[in-house]
């Protein structure tokens, strides 16, 4: 070969080598920038973008207001206008008011999220309470709120009036009867028996004085008296049985009158005795004593002197000396004689009710629970 074949061979062969090595420079330029690219450290996001993300943790990080709304209705599923919605707060003292609107819808709007209680009434509806929720800008809607009417609560006592109760203790008090026979109208063994009315002190002592065994017994008194030729000015005979007859029974038809419903019904005390029926026996003694003559319970149901007592005595005692004859009358000294003998005798009438007829009379009420 010649030379000048070997040049242009030569120079032949320089571009492809030139081209190879252009290759083989585009195949190495992109691993060279990965490369570099991978060394570099993280830049930080520019001015603008910083901005952006802290607004972004901040919005995050605070809580929305929401609102609350809600319907009203009656238990007939009727609207209810005007209902008042209060809404109550653990965290705030105020508690903010609205009011239903035609439709009986209500809202509160710029609520702070967290738990409330709204409380709901109505005039002649029962109020209605509602807890929940508030989530961080929620648009909370209560479940129908439903007023009901209130549950109206009827008391009916059945009972008797004091005095029918009274009316129903006295028709027991005359059927008391010592053996059975003998009247024994003016005891009441309730410690708290109903107060008596004017009429029922006359009824009670009607009964006594007109009782079959009281004539009787006055019938009695009369022929002792006569056998024992007592007031001797009346003689002996009918006609001085019937004159004794007539001022034994004028003494015990006043003394029962008299002391026993017209001065009870004018002062307001009761004619009779309470049995007492508990204590040592020298209490009771002392009470029957007391209770029997000075002393008794009036229309409102304290104890008060016997005023009754006292006055009928007296009363009773001056009458007497209208009608005995003049030799068995001595002066004042007889009525003073006479009524403290009637008083002496109630005293005594109350302690044989206190230990002796209670248990001679077989048809009286048993004792009240409720007396001391």
């Amino acid at each position: 070969m010649s030379v000048d074949s070997a040049e242009k061979t030569s120079i032949l062969a320089l571009p492809r080598l030139l081209w190879l090595s252009l290759a083989v420079l585009l195949c190495t330029v992109p691993c060279w920038s990965q490369q570099f690219l991978a060394e570099q450290p993280p830049q930080s996001a520019p001015s603008d973008s910083k901005g952006v993300t802290s607004a972004r943790g901040q919005q995050n990080g605070q809580q929305q207001a929401g609102s609350i709304s809600g319907k009203v209705v009656d238990q007939s599923g009727a609207e209810v206008a005007g209902a008042v919605v209060k809404i109550t707060r653990d965290d705030q003292s105020l508690s903010p008011e609205v009011m239903s609107n035609e439709d009986g819808l209500f809202a509160f709007t710029n609520v702070a999220p967290g738990p409330f209680q709204l409380t709901i009434s109505s005039p002649g509806l029962a109020s209605h309470e509602f807890s929940g929720t508030l989530q961080s800008g929620e648009a909370y809607v209560t479940p129908l709120i439903m007023l009901i009417i209130p549950t109206q609560v009827t008391e009916v006592h059945v009972g008797v009036t004091a005095e029918e109760l009274a009316d129903v203790q006295i028709k027991e008090e005359e059927k008391q009867r010592v053996f059975g026979v003998i009247p024994n109208f003016y005891v009441t063994y309730d410690f708290h028996a109903a107060p008596l009315r004017p009429k029922h002190k006359f009824e009670l002592a009607w009964k006594s004085a007109s009782d079959p065994i009281t004539l009787i017994g006055v019938g009695v008194l009369a022929g002792v008296d006569q056998a024992a030729d007592r007031w001797g000015a009346y003689g002996q005979g009918a006609q001085g049985y019937a004159k004794r007859y007539g001022a034994t029974y004028a003494d015990v038809f006043a003394a029962t009158f008299i002391g026993g419903a017209v001065m009870p019904s004018l002062l307001k005390q009761d004619p009779r005795y309470f049995y007492k029926g508990s204590g040592s026996r020298r209490s009771r003694i002392l009470y029957a004593v007391v209770a029997g003559s000075v002393m008794c319970k009036g229309d409102n149901g304290h104890w008060q002197p016997n005023y009754s007592n006292v006055i009928g005595s007296f009363a009773g005692a001056g009458l007497q000396a209208l009608y005995l004859p003049a030799d068995d009358r001595r002066g004042s000294g007889f009525v003073v004689s006479t009524a403290l003998i009637r008083l002496g005798e109630t005293s005594l009438a109350g302690v044989l009710q206190e230990f002796l007829f209670s248990k001679l009379t077989p048809n009286h009420p048993r004792r009240s629970a409720s007396q001391p």
